[in-house]
């Protein structure tokens, strides 16, 4: 381990990183009933991970990070949300960030928000917006004006890791290029005409996660800081990549790091609290043969994810490592990323309702909260629909068809 001038510590090894983690996630987990009772926002956990030097493992070296494995990022993503979801899906977009602008140059925006994020800034996005036909239109515009700066207008929804971020990704349109050119624009929360309504967020799910409204109001915006990204690319004939794959890949660890979290959760509930049925002749629910075999059935369930997720997230890894990435690489780290996160919504579902079922009536008193762990699970696993990647492995798998170069995909 290493330290910046700011004293945030650079984490030089897997090893190290997922120590910390574990042992940050257990003290956000000790407040995580407390803060989903009193609607509180995890902003001191946030604080936390972003002075542990967590946010700053995979800056590439030539910025003057540690650049571990995207699946050090993964793991440490799945334990912060296994304690914690709404901390798992705040930091989900800062580690997709860090990625996406790993190709760019020294004289973009890289080093500057590189060197922010080693000294502990977490990075936000401010992507969807509402009342457009399709969740990937966008209608908030980035103009360049005479003096070479810009000028950002538009309104975000589902903004999630604004809350405590010091840098906002911000997909706009660049009117008047044809074909349309998508941009990214890098604003800060304090920079005038940025106003964050986070307390609109309403869902039944994943409250804490504050993914509100972001008004961009004439932000003016220096040149370097708006990536213009050029047409859409063509889902066909699209350079490979696997920035999408990496992205579905901490989407799932959220969703794993819930079925966890409800497991352990349930057990311990059954264990110390629930009663056995007067049919089983047993003095523990733990002991029913029922419980004990419907236990092992949602344990068997959550180490297929766990595993599929790790070996996902470990072929992202390979195929940044080749010389060359190959549109084989991608597709293979794709598709079994899509598998996870497919099953994901499947299986981490089932387990956080199933644990009702064996720990019985009193376990849905609302001081335990437990219900918390479907809630939440429910609502961040429907961000993309598993049933389009079924489709892709389906046809993958009947014709070796390789998937779209889509980000939600690859």
């Amino acid at each position: 381990m290493t330290t910046t001038e700011s004293t945030t510590p650079v984490l030089t090894t897997s090893e190290e990183a997922l120590r910390i983690a574990h042992s940050i996630a257990a003290d956000i987990a000790a407040g995580a009933v407390e803060r989903e009772l009193n609607g509180t926002w995890p902003e001191e956990e946030l604080r936390r991970v972003s002075e542990s030097g967590l946010l700053g493992i995979i800056v590439p070296a030539r910025f003057g990070g540690p650049d571990l494995p995207r699946a050090t990022a993964v793991e440490v993503l799945r334990i912060l949300a296994q304690a914690d979801s709404a901390v798992g899906q705040l930091l989900l977009s800062h580690f997709v960030l860090n990625q996406a602008i790993t190709g760019l140059e020294d004289n973009d925006p890289a080093p500057r928000i590189y060197r922010d994020v080693l000294d502990g800034a977490q990075l936000g996005n401010a992507t969807v917006e509402r009342g457009t036909k399709r969740s990937i239109d966008r209608r908030t515009t980035v103009v360049r004006r005479d003096d070479g700066t810009w000028v950002l207008n538009g309104t975000k929804y589902y903004a999630t890791g604004t809350l405590g971020a010091t840098w906002i990704a911000v997909a706009a349109r660049v009117p008047g290029t044809d074909p349309d050119h998508g941009a990214t624009v890098f604003v800060q929360p304090t920079d005038p005409g940025v106003t964050l309504n986070l307390d609109k967020w309403s869902s039944f799910g994943q409250q804490g996660t504050a993914s509100g409204e972001v008004v961009f109001d004439n932000v003016v915006v220096e040149d370097p800081f708006v990536i213009d990204e050029g047409p859409d690319p063509d889902p066909v004939t699209a350079p490979p990549a696997v920035l999408g794959a990496f992205d579905q890949a901490l989407h799932a660890a959220v969703d794993i790091g819930i079925a966890r979290a409800a497991l352990e959760e349930g057990a311990k509930f059954v264990t110390t609290k629930s009663r056995p049925w007067f049919e089983a002749g047993v003095d523990s629910a733990a002991e029913e043969p029922h419980v004990v075999r419907r236990f092992g059935e949602l344990t068997a369930r959550l180490y297929a994810l766990e595993a599929l997720l790790a070996q996902g997230a470990n072929l992202v890894d390979e195929a940044l490592a080749l010389p060359e990435l190959t549109r084989e690489a991608a597709a293979e780290a794709s598709l079994k990323v899509a598998a996870a996160k497919a099953l994901a919504q499947e299986f981490a579902v089932e387990i956080a309702s199933g644990i009702f079922e064996l720990a019985g009536s009193s376990a849905t008193d609302k001081k335990y909260a437990l219900d918390r762990h479907w809630r939440n699970v429910r609502v961040h696993s429907l961000h993309d629909p598993a049933r389009w990647k079924y489709v892709h492995l389906g046809n993958y798998t009947l014709r070796g068809t390789k998937p779209p170069r889509l980000g939600v995909l690859l």
